[in-house]
């Protein structure tokens, strides 16, 4: 058996260019592009069809937020991708945000969340969302009471959790639940269906992409495994968006992010740049470090990169091509890559070959009405 298993994983690797190519990236030393695993839900918040169907009311509804215009679906909506399609993330009416709205495709599999990875779950995710500032600016309590005046809620909170009244906790659970539905089917992407046997899966160039890819392109650094992303932080020196040059409320998000994740007074008062996973660790060596994003359903959700800066794939593989951008704190990993304009084609064919053949649309469902309480 486990002579066999060696075998498979040794035609796998060769068979995603993961033998060929010239650089030492290409000797298989990082987990190969694979389809992705189940998903699993954590112990304290199994999933049922019950709650999922609730998450998802709940993840469409506008009263979970300050004034009743921030729904999760705002920023995460199904036809942009599950993101909101724009540069910057729309933030609370009166402000602006100051990053991409991270698609929810595929978040079930990640184990750090948000551009600087601050939360681990997308039980801590959602609140973070939800009550943010520039988000939702919801408040827990008010939020909790606006549940509590709808009888249809009411009922199903108690079925699904055993409480008399809504909490924001079991809301958020519920909005979790709702999420790890929205997934790659790898029976509709073409790379897992390649990878799972059918070599018809991939046109010409993209196979000579994935070579690509795992070759001289060097990608497979960083973008490895099911989740073609490391979950790791890099700093790829990506330009920072004119927008906040040009926009006041920009700059006053900014500032005021800075601010309240306890940048130093010298740091507050330039605030030039978005320092990313410094706001964690506060070691200078993370300024502007972000987590690498999976690669998966980049077909559907453009703009990339934390600030929204490319349009399409193409900007993207030019950006790498060229070695990233300029910074101090750039990662070694990234080095001009002398790739031909055909290269560019197959590598950007391989990258929509990890997106399914048609997005996950899904119809908002209908809402509960408030009733007065008697």
């Amino acid at each position: 058996m486990r002579k066999k298993y060696l075998s498979l994983l040794a035609g796998l690797l060769i068979g995603f260019g993961g033998l060929t190519g010239s650089s030492a990236m290409a000797k298989g030393d990082f987990p190969p592009l694979a389809p992705l695993p189940p998903v699993k839900a954590p112990a304290d918040n199994p999933t049922t069809p019950e709650k999922v169907e609730l998450g998802k009311k709940l993840f469409f509804d506008s009263r979970l937020g300050g004034d009743a215009s921030s729904p999760c679906s705002a920023c995460h909506i199904p036809e942009q991708g599950w993101g909101d399609g724009g540069e910057i993330s729309r933030g609370y009416p009166g402000t602006t945000h100051w990053r991409n709205s991270q698609t929810i495709y595929n978040s079930a599999y990640y184990n750090k969340l948000f551009w600087e990875g601050n939360v681990t779950s997308l039980e801590a995710q959602a609140p973070a969302a939800a009550e943010g500032n520039v988000a939702g600016n919801g408040d827990p309590s008010l939020m909790e009471m606006r549940l509590r005046f709808m009888p249809e809620y009411v009922a199903e909170f108690k079925k699904i959790f055993g409480t008399e009244w809504p909490r924001m906790t079991h809301a958020y659970q519920a909005i979790s639940a709702f999420e790890r539905t929205i997934v790659s089917d790898s029976k509709k992407v073409p790379f897992d269906r390649y990878a799972k046997g059918d070599k018809k899966a991939l046109s010409d160039s993209a196979k000579r992409g994935m070579g690509l890819f795992n070759g001289k392109a060097g990608c497979i650094q960083c973008h490895n495994g099911p989740l073609a992303s490391d979950e790791r932080f890099h700093n790829l020196g990506v330009p920072e968006n004119e927008l906040f040059k040009t926009d006041p409320l920009y700059q006053i998000t900014h500032r005021w992010e800075h601010y309240q994740k306890g940048i130093t007074e010298k740091g507050y008062r330039g605030a030039d740049q978005d320092m990313g996973y410094y706001y964690q660790t506060k070691n200078p060596k993370d300024i502007s470090k972000f987590r690498t994003p999976s690669l998966r359903e980049l077909k559907y959700t453009a703009p990339y990169m934390h600030n929204g800066i490319f349009y399409t794939l193409e900007e993207v593989v030019d950006f790498y091509d060229a070695g990233g951008g300029a910074h101090a704190n750039k990662t070694s990993l990234l080095k001009p890559l002398g790739l031909t304009t055909a290269e560019k084609k197959d590598l950007v064919d391989f990258l929509n070959a990890l997106s399914m053949d048609e997005p996950l649309l899904i119809k908002p469902p209908a809402l509960p009405s408030y009733q007065v309480m008697k």
